[in-house]
């Protein structure tokens, strides 16, 4: 029966893993669709969102099977609740993926707007927490963890920086309210996805050490769980 668990446990994981990566390509994959005009590469990642769905179904199916049947406690029980939003919030990032290819194929005839060199920055700085947020899954990292979210803040600027700059581009040539509405909506899109890569980051601290970490606390500021 042990054995059985720690298979079950093993493929919780493994199956997560195979998620993760998915939404980190699709995010990668819809960001250089906008950037770099690829109208198929953007119809691909709204195609490819049905694999992200369908690990949702299974792991979810998975934890159930886990909390009824196995009845784990301590660390098991931490690695298995900590699945269940970490599967929650990978399934969100691959619906933001799509938002931004959506609005990669809305852009791919328009002329870009000076906002796309922040838009590039924020892509960069969200794609690195997420990877970030799933390497410290995988290798069960809670220093790394940490380090992301000292960046939620970083895309929150940007983000206000880019609306506020978008909004004044729209005043001054009407013209361009299309696009620049697509701009803004990668901004929040990316946004969410940052928010979405540090609430992994919060469960796999919690995953590790059994604490429960809020947004934009230090270390000294950890909350016991």
């Amino acid at each position: 029966m042990q054995r059985h668990f720690v298979q079950e446990l093993d493929a919780l994981k493994t199956n997560l893993i195979k998620m993760g990566s998915l939404a980190e390509q699709a995010i990668s994959d819809a960001i250089r669709a906008l950037l770099e005009r690829q109208k198929k590469l953007a119809e691909q990642v709204v195609a490819q969102d049905q694999q992200i769905d369908s690990f949702e179904v299974t792991i979810d199916d998975e934890v159930v099977d886990l909390l009824a049947l196995q009845q784990p406690v301590a660390t098991d029980l931490r690695f298995i609740v900590a699945a269940s939003k970490i599967n929650n919030d990978l399934e969100r990032i691959g619906d933001h993926a799509v938002n931004i290819a959506e609005s990669a194929l809305a852009c791919s005839d328009l002329p870009p707007l000076k906002p796309m060199v922040d838009i590039t920055q924020m892509a960069q700085i969200t794609k690195n927490m997420l990877r970030d947020s799933i390497d410290g899954f995988i290798h069960n990292n809670a220093a790394v963890c940490k380090a992301v979210l000292k960046n939620d803040d970083i895309i929150d600027d940007l983000n206000k920086k880019v609306v506020h700059d978008v909004i004044e581009i729209m005043r001054e040539n009407p013209a361009k309210i299309e696009q620049a509405l697509e701009v803004i909506r990668v901004s929040r899109n990316l946004e969410r996805v940052a928010d979405l890569a540090t609430n992994i980051a919060e469960e796999v601290i919690f995953m590790a050490e059994a604490r429960v970490v809020k947004h934009h606390l230090g270390d000294s500021e950890v909350q016991g769980s």
